[in-house]
């Protein structure tokens, strides 16, 4: 057989193929007959030969043939054999009837037989597959143009533990898990309000994954709300296996490394900024929230800063700001000033990094290139291997190989020094992502340092800054509150002020209702105790003083 016969013979057979999920796509417009036999063959037919698609044949009061679809593996079993097959299959001694119509039944098998809370009809034949296949049990009867369908999920769960990439100090050690419908219960537990909404939709043409969009009524921007709908339901993609596929696709800027949303595994993280006025968007299988709008200034700060009183949070924010700072200009300074501008140091100091490089055969630039991707490749080295032996690889990594590299003149010890140092400060960083926007800008300040020094270094943190402030999350600018200003939102910036100085929610993210502190309580608490005291004494010996005179006093 030529090769153009047997391509042409493959491409016939190509033809032939068909897609089980796009010819439920054309037939989604078919509906119940009320032939047994006809839905049992539609039905069939998409879902092939599976060993746990289980149809099973039975006549509901041994008088009504019918038919039970479930996939086992997604389905509780017991719970199907002990309330739904058995009742169904029983006689009751109260139907005496020859024949009843078709509404009766209906109405006795929902209202009498199944102990279930909700039972639910559906008529179009593409619903029931899609139901089945999320874990649903369908029941379809001959004669009656529409089959029942019960929730009989489940599926084996881990349990609720501490968050693992966000280390708690002061607050609760529960996570979110992979199940939404444990998630939502865990921002319910925490928001026992009327206002807190759930709307959900699916997402993907295979993984059909289910997507809660979560926020506060009345608390929450109502066009914030319509924005996520709106990009959401656009996703036209064949699966979404994690939060992270929605987040590129929502995004406002593909093509900057600084997140523009917020990922979390902490269930009062979550709530905190419902309560600000932000949407939460939550995927059946991810252990993650997803937070959106998001400005800069949430990417330094941790849930544990508002469970601390103000004057220990607001250091280690300070610190962590400094941190954050350090890890992205540090490199890039020392090259300038080795390369370029070494009369900026001190004499003494200059001197002994003169004395430290002697022997390094490259200029600064290379140095600090060759160890920073040195130390991105132990940090990914030690990510991917097992937690037995990944911190033991960073110790042995830093010790041996640092000292191996000043040992052998491959680099001098003041920049294995300043490489260290930077790689400390990157972690001081609550949320990876932003860390990670940090390690990458840090190369190319550093090669701008090696080229133009100073002025390179400058050149670089300007298009940084600028590029910022051009960013927006849904809307909202990236540097907001700092820029457009705002005095309230300055307040939980640099610093954590007292939580009785702030009584607005953001205004960046214009909520409807702005309060979330009451005045009287502010200015009450505003005041020390002893005067609060003194006021109170006072007031009840005016009012002592005011009391008439029975003739009873001494």
């Amino acid at each position: 057989m030529s090769v153009w016969k047997w391509k042409n013979r493959k491409k016939s057979k190509q033809k032939t193929i068909e897609i089980p999920h796009k010819t439920l796509k054309k037939r989604d417009h078919e509906e119940v007959t009320g032939n047994l036999e006809e839905t049992i063959t539609f039905i069939k037919d998409l879902l092939g030969e599976n060993e746990d698609f289980i149809i099973r044949r039975l006549k509901i009061f041994g008088k009504y043939p019918a038919t039970v679809f479930y996939i086992s593996n997604l389905v509780d079993t017991k719970l199907i054999n002990d309330g739904l097959l058995k009742p169904l299959m029983s006689s009751p001694e109260w139907i005496q009837e020859e024949g009843l119509n078709h509404e009766e039944l209906i109405k006795i098998l929902s209202e009498e037989v199944l102990y279930y809370s909700e039972v639910k009809f559906e008529e179009n034949l593409a619903k029931l597959v899609e139901v089945i296949l999320s874990g649903e049990t369908v029941v379809a009867m001959d004669g009656l143009r529409q089959a029942l369908h019960i929730d009989t999920r489940h599926v084996e769960k881990r349990s609720i533990n501490a968050p693992e990439t966000e280390q708690v100090i002061i607050g609760p050690r529960e996570g979110f898990i992979e199940q939404l419908g444990t998630n939502i219960g865990l921002l319910r537990y925490r928001l026992p309000t009327a206002d807190f909404r759930v709307k959900t939709l699916k997402v993907g043409k295979m993984t059909k994954s289910k997507v809660a969009i979560c926020y506060l009524e009345g608390t929450t921007n109502p066009m914030i709300v319509d924005e996520v709908e709106k990009r959401l339901s656009k996703i036209d993609i064949d699966a979404i296996l994690d939060i992270g596929y929605l987040e590129q696709f929502i995004e406002d800027n593909h093509y900057t490394p600084f997140p523009q949303t917020y990922l979390t595994e902490r269930p009062d993280t979550t709530v905190g900024n419902l309560i600000e006025g932000r949407v939460a968007i939550l995927v059946d299988g991810s252990p993650f929230a997803m937070l959106v709008p998001v400005v800069f200034n949430q990417f330094y700060q941790a849930m544990d800063d508002y469970s601390s009183r103000f004057v220990l949070s607001s250091f280690v924010r300070s610190v962590r700001v400094l941190a954050l700072v350090f890890s992205l200009v540090f490199p890039s300074l020392y090259v300038s000033f080795i390369s370029f501008n070494p009369e900026l140091l001190p004499t003494e100091f200059a001197v002994a990094v003169a004395g430290g490089r002697a022997g390094v055969p490259y200029p600064a630039v290379v140095e600090v290139l060759i160890l920073e991707i040195s130390m991105e490749i132990l940090r990914e080295a030690t990510v991917r291997l097992p937690q037995q032996i990944g911190g033991a690889l960073s110790i042995v990594g830093v010790l041996i190989i640092g000292e191996a590299a000043v040992s052998a003149g491959l680099a001098s010890p003041i920049t294995v020094v300043v490489i260290a140092l930077t790689t400390i400060g990157s972690f001081a960083t609550p949320v990876y992502s932003a860390s990670f926007a940090l390690r990458l800008l840090r190369f190319p300040l550093v090669i701008l340092a090696g080229i133009f020094g100073l002025y390179g270094v400058m050149i670089g943190i300007i298009f940084v800054f600028n590029h910022m402030l051009a960013l927006k999350s849904f809307g909202v600018p990236y540097m907001s509150p700092i820029s457009p200003g705002n005095a309230q939102g300055a307040k939980d910036v640099m610093i954590r002020a007292p939580l009785w100085w702030m009584p607005r929610r953001p205004a960046f993210l214009h909520p409807p209702n702005d309060d979330r502190l009451g005045s009287n309580d502010v200015l009450e608490q505003s005041k020390p105790y002893d005067e609060r005291w003194e006021e109170q004494a006072d007031g009840e010996a005016k009012g002592n003083n005011s009391r008439p005179d029975n003739g009873n006093s001494n």
